[in-house]
This record gives structure tokens, sequence and C-alpha cells, in this order.
């Protein structure tokens, strides 16, 4: 399989890249689940809604916990093994969540999952990176990725509803079923590489001092924070315009429109990565800029959704491929701090969007978006 890939130089191999992009498109939709079967978890772990929510939180807090310190003590092991060991944690966990009555052990469940998670996430685009000669890795990274917005924008709504068809323990039960079939899939399609020497192991921060990863690490943070200020409060934002019982219609115009900026990213990416990044930048600060002036608009907010999902779509490849880049042999480590920073990212956005719409109402959205967006130009990778 390794020969495979040196004997092709041009080509990307498709069936292992994909099986990489199954494996985040399970990940985030084992994270999400919960969020749309609130009230059927609810009454059959027989707690509030409010409690089903915190499995959510404890996933987060399993992934931001756990991504660099195990990518760290698991640097020196051979990355299939190790890649398989996360995915099939999820047939693990899920399996869990699906039997458990009770809901402290399904927290726990959640807890564990979030662990493999922020593994996972740490090692796939290093993973993608090594099979591809180095003028594809941007391509490569962004077929990798491609399993995030599809979980987001088509596999969420159809989770929910198949577990409002057959009810939410089946719905994870398929989701273990799902996961062993891709266990081997990954163990057929996957190349196998060779962990990294200890002679070659850089600590942390060395690591972080490499040239480009702060600037990485800051736009992530920066971008994410004002992304997840807008998203997690998207409901409200659309009152103003009268079209709050849209969402669906909404969030629907976001993940088509971020799966065409994915598929425009992986043909540029390795020809102007820099300016893509900076791309994004500009048309999610001029997005915000609309919302600000045209907040009562429907048509001005479909569009600048639109606008949206384009700029954001294809940003985790495009992080992911300039911290690759920038790391070196170093790659996995700098993808577990990226993977933290996220994650701070998508908890600080909750927290600073419900003190802004607390204190100023939506209208403060646009705005912290303006301001996020000239502090990560500021030090764009």
């Amino acid at each position: 399989m390794t020969s495979l890939v040196i004997e092709s130089p041009d080509r990307l191999p498709l069936g292992g890249l994909l099986a990489l992009a199954c494996a985040g498109f399970i990940t985030i939709l084992t994270e999400a689940m919960p969020a749309g079967l609130l009230p059927q978890m609810g009454e059959g772990l027989d707690v509030s809604p409010a409690l089903v929510g915190q499995l959510v939180t404890l996933y987060a807090l399993g992934s931001l916990l756990a991504a660099i310190p195990l990518t760290l003590l698991t640097r020196g092991w051979r990355r299939r093994p190790l890649l398989l060991i996360a995915i099939g944690g999820f047939a693990l966990v899920n399996s869990v969540t699906a039997l458990s009555s009770h809901y402290g052990l399904t927290l726990a469940a959640r807890f564990f999952a979030g662990v493999f998670a922020g593994l996972l996430w740490a090692l796939l685009a290093g993973y993608a990176s090594r099979m591809v000669a180095p003028h594809l890795q941007g391509r490569a990274i962004a077929v990798a990725m491609l399993g995030a917005p599809l979980a987001l924008s088509l596999g969420v709504p159809a989770g929910t509803f198949l577990g409002t068809a057959v009810g939410w323990r089946l719905s994870f039960g398929i989701m273990t079923a799902l996961t062993l079939i891709l266990l081997i899939w990954a163990r057929w399609q996957l190349p196998d590489f060779a962990g990294q020497s200890s002679e070659k192991r850089l600590g942390l921060r060395q690591v972080l001092t490499l040239p480009g990863i702060r600037p990485v690490l800051w736009v992530t943070f920066t971008y994410v924070l004002a992304h997840n200020i807008l998203y997690t409060y998207v409901a409200p934002l659309l009152v103003p315009a009268g079209i709050d019982a849209e969402i669906d219609r909404v969030l629907l115009v976001f993940g088509l429109a971020a799966l065409i900026s994915i598929w425009l990213v992986g043909l540029l990416i390795d020809r102007w990565l820099r300016t893509l990044v900076l791309i994004s930048c500009v048309l999610f600060g001029l997005v915000a800029l609309a919302l600000a002036f045209w907040l009562h608009s429907p048509w001005a907010i479909y569009i600048a959704v639109a606008v949206w999902g384009l700029a954001f779509g294809g940003l985790p490849a495009l992080l992911q491929t300039a911290l690759a880049k920038a790391a070196g042999d170093s790659a996995d480590a700098a993808q577990s701090m990226l993977v933290t920073v996220w994650n701070l990212g998508i908890a600080g956005g909750g927290l600073a969007g419900g003190l802004l719409l607390q204190r100023w109402g939506v209208i403060a959205f646009p705005w912290a978006v303006v301001l996020l967006m000239v502090l990560a130009l500021s030090k764009r990778p």
C-alpha cells in the first residue's frame, strides 16, 4: 500500500483519504447527535434536557484535556495502529451510550468519546499529508477534512431524523456498526507509517516556537471564536429579520456553501494557501459588516450566510495544512495544539456570545466578529 503512494506521486489515494474523512464524519456526528435528541435522551436517562446538554460539554472537555498529552505520549507509536485505536474507541463509547441507562455512565462514555476525538483530530492532517507527495499535501488534507462539514450540514439533521424515527439508542448502535465497517476499510486502505524517533521529538515549547506555528494558532482561535459567536446564537440572530422559524433552511444554505468552499479550497490550496486564508478572513469580516447594517433584511441574511459558508468551509483544511507545513516532523504535536485551541474557541464563542446577547443584544455580534477578524488579519499565516 505504501509503495502505491510512492509510485503515484501525482494521484490522490482517495480510498485512504476518504476513510480519514469518514472518521471525521463519525467523530462530529457522535459529538453533535445529543443536541438534536435532547427530549428523547432525557426521557430515556430520566434527566432534564439541560443535563442531556452536558453530554456535549463533556465530549468537548475530553477533547480539550486529552489532545496534547495523548499526542505527545504516543508520538513514537506506529501511525496506523494508533489511528485504528482512536476509531475503535468510538465503537466502544457509542455502544456504551446505546446500552447505558445510567446518566453517570453515559457522561463517562461521552468524556472518553471526546478523548478519542482529540487524538483522532490530532492525527488526521499529518496522516493525510504523509500519504502524498509534498505538492499534493494541501489537497489531501482538504479531502481528509471533508467529513466534518458533511456531518454538520447533512449528518446531524439525518441523525436527528433517524433518532426520532427509530429511537436514540438504536441510532448510537447504528453508529457503532458504521464505525466497525470503517475500521475494516481503514485497515485495508491506509498505509502504515513509523512513529517519530526519540531523537527527532521536540518538546511542546520547541514546537510552539517553530516559525509560523503561533500565527496559525492565533488565526485559529480568533476565527473560531468569531464563528461560534454567530453559529451558537444563530437562532436569535434571525429574529430581527423575522426568519427564526427558518433556521433549518438557513443552516442548510450555510452547509451547502461550506461544501462548495471545500471543493474550491481543494483545487487551489497547494498554490495559494496564504492568499486563501486572507480571503477567508476578509470575506467573514464583510459578512459581519453586512449583518451589522442589514440585520432586518431576510435576503441580506441568506446572502450573508452563504458567503459565511464559503469563507468558513475550507478554513480547517487551510489552517491544518499551514500548520503541517510549518511543523514538519512535529506535525502531530502541532495539530494537537490546534485541536485544543479550536475547542477553546468553541467554548469561548458560546460564553462571549451569551454575554454579548445579554448585555447589548444580537446587534453586538457582527461588530465583535469584525474586531476579531481585524485581530486575525494582524497575524495571518
